[in-house]
């Protein structure tokens, strides 16, 4: 298992209010990918997966049309 500092961000649907909600916390996990699939299961949800330069895992979610960022960043 890996240790990785999530950051989740839910995006405002609302067009004048552009702040976002922001938590974190740190994780020991095996695949971030089966962690965002678990996270969301049940529920109608796409997601398109990026993974940066320095090993940064990024996946642009959209469930229940909110639009959500989940960033893994292994401590």
């Amino acid at each position: 298992m890996k240790e990785y500092e999530l950051i989740w961000e839910i995006f405002n649907k609302c067009p004048r209010n552009q702040m976002r909600d922001v938590f974190v916390e740190e994780l020991e996990l095996d695949d971030p990918e089966e962690y965002i699939k678990n996270k969301f299961k049940g529920k109608e949800v796409s997601y398109e997966k990026t993974v940066l330069e320095d090993g940064t895992i990024i996946f642009d979610i959209t469930t229940s049309q909110i639009k959500q960022r989940c960033s893994f960043t292994e401590i």
